[in-house]
């Protein structure tokens, strides 16, 4: 049991992580951003690019992973995204190009690297290391110490950076924002960066531990998108409960019955809170834009 509880512990790190990174688009953008999962992939696979094909160092790789998934994720935000948003096009239009980016960008992928699963080794396979019955990599450690430390990082940089309570102005209402003197269309710009790095990270993170696929990033968005529901949209302490119900709820079914029942509990607990309690544990619902 102490094994399910560390595994409890790493799944629900990944998923705050991610559920922060996609929760800070989503409210400053206002629409379902799922051309989100391909940053996340894409991270993935420019680590392996430089770490296993081009031989760089493994921190100077996941950098440019970083760096690349960054720009892939402002590119989208001021090629695509921004000129529907000009056009005063609806969130479920929005939805429906970003589901569109996605495939295109999967298939790029898979053009690229192709559709098997790649491993990126950064020491010999070996054991993990034990201590009271639970097994556990270095990997899987640096895994819940970043992603605790940076879910941290990235609720104080909202509570009391400039540009994190700007993010939380425009969330609040973005034309009361604009006539106050705030760049909505800047500050959405900021929020892609900052959720394409966190998610990048999470998503080189699993990598290293788990490998790459071109579907990964979307099973990863998913994660972060239940515990974002079930968390409350735009409480980030939510995202915390939301992530740990979630990550249990997951290893508890695969413990119990089977891990092939992992996906579809997740699918289930989206649906009762969407049907019981569609705003979350916190209940707080966004603010409608108003003048």
């Amino acid at each position: 049991m102490s094994q399910v509880i560390f595994n409890i512990l790493y799944s629900s790190a990944i998923i705050s992580l991610l559920a922060v990174s996609f929760n800070i688009i989503f409210i400053s953008a206002k629409f379902l951003n799922l051309a989100h999962a391909a940053i996340i992939t894409f991270a993935g696979y420019f680590c392996y690019l430089f770490y296993y094909q081009l031989n760089l160092s493994i921190w100077f790789a996941s950098a440019i992973g970083i760096a690349f998934s960054i720009i892939i994720g402002l590119i989208i935000e001021l090629i695509i995204y921004r000129s529907l948003r000009k056009r005063k096009k609806s969130a479920s239009l929005m939805l429906i190009t970003s589901l569109g980016l996605y495939v295109i960008l999967q298939n790029f992928i898979s053009m690229i690297w192709g559709d098997d699963t790649k491993t990126i080794r950064i020491s010999d396979v070996k054991i993990g290391n034990e201590i009271l019955g639970v097994y556990y990599t270095n990997i899987q450690l640096a895994t819940i110490f970043l992603c605790i430390s940076l879910f941290i990082l990235a609720i104080l940089f909202l509570q009391f950076h400039k540009i994190g309570k700007n993010i939380r102005a425009v969330s609040a209402n973005s034309e009361l924002a604009n006539i106050q003197g705030i760049n909505s269309n800047l500050i959405i710009l900021w929020a892609c960066g900052i959720g394409s790095a966190l998610s990048a990270v999470a998503g080189i993170l699993v990598s290293l531990d788990t490998g790459l696929s071109p579907v990964v990033g979307f099973n990863l968005l998913l994660y972060g998108v239940v515990a974002m529901v079930i968390g409350g949209v735009g409480s980030y302490w939510g995202l915390i409960w939301g992530a740990l119900l979630l990550g249990s709820a997951q290893h508890l079914t695969a413990y119990a019955i089977d891990s092939k029942w992992m996906n579809a509990v997740t699918y289930i607990i989206l649906i009762l809170f969407l049907i019981w309690k569609p705003l979350g544990f916190s209940g707080v619902r966004l603010k409608k834009t108003e003048i």
